[in-house]
């Protein structure tokens, strides 16, 4: 694991067509088992492809607090069992903190929605001491996804989108997610106002 290293980070994002600041959540018929049922924070997504954050999966055995010692830095206690988030199959041994956007530093890439990536030492350092964004996950690894091949997925059905939000980031309770975040569809024609799973079907249009 190296998380000495900084990753190059996205730049600015287009604003046209931009999915930024919201979820990609896979679909029932998603065929990539390494998504299945996953909800991904877009961070980044433009000409140059896009790239976001799974917030529903975790590193197994792997707590924050045994990553602070590892870097060797001090363990803060109330954050010792804070699990440390599988962001996506893309450079697993590398980190990225995604944050809230009230910590900045010239490396980071700030997202709508008030939410931040920064991807450096610094900022565990600093989560470390006290001094960090109020709230955070670190990620290892992230969803990557070249020029157009998020676009394609897309019109084969593999992922809905919905509205992101900081709660659904930041909530621990992974298991609900994913249901959480299709709930947010509508459920339509259900008497609990949940997302149907029955009812969808892969030739429907994309949400």
């Amino acid at each position: 694991m190296d998380l000495r290293d900084h990753i190059t980070m996205p730049g600015p994002s287009s604003p046209a067509a931009s999915l930024v600041g919201r979820f990609l959540v896979a679909a029932p018929s998603m065929p990539d088992e390494r998504f299945r049922q996953s909800v991904v924070f877009v961070c980044k997504h433009d000409d140059d492809g896009a790239l976001g954050i799974i917030v529903n999966n975790s590193v197994d055995d792997l707590p924050l607090g045994q990553v602070y010692k590892q870097l060797g830095l001090d363990v803060p206690s109330a954050e010792a069992d804070r699990p440390v988030l599988f962001g996506g199959p893309v450079e697993t041994s590398r980190g990225l903190v995604l944050h809230s956007a009230d910590y900045k530093r010239d490396e980071t890439l700030m997202i709508d929605g008030g939410m931040a990536l920064t991807a450096s030492l610094e900022i565990l350092k600093d989560m470390a001491g006290g001094s960090g964004p109020q709230r955070a996950w670190l990620a290892l690894g992230h969803s990557g996804w070249a020029p157009g091949q998020l676009d394609r997925e897309m019109q084969d059905n593999a992922w809905l989108v919905v509205d992101g939000d900081a709660e659904l980031v930041f909530d621990a309770d992974f298991a609900a997610k994913w249901q959480r975040a299709l709930d947010r569809l509508g459920g339509k024609g259900s008497p609990n106002g949940r997302f149907d799973l029955a009812s969808f079907s892969p030739q429907t249009g994309r949400a």
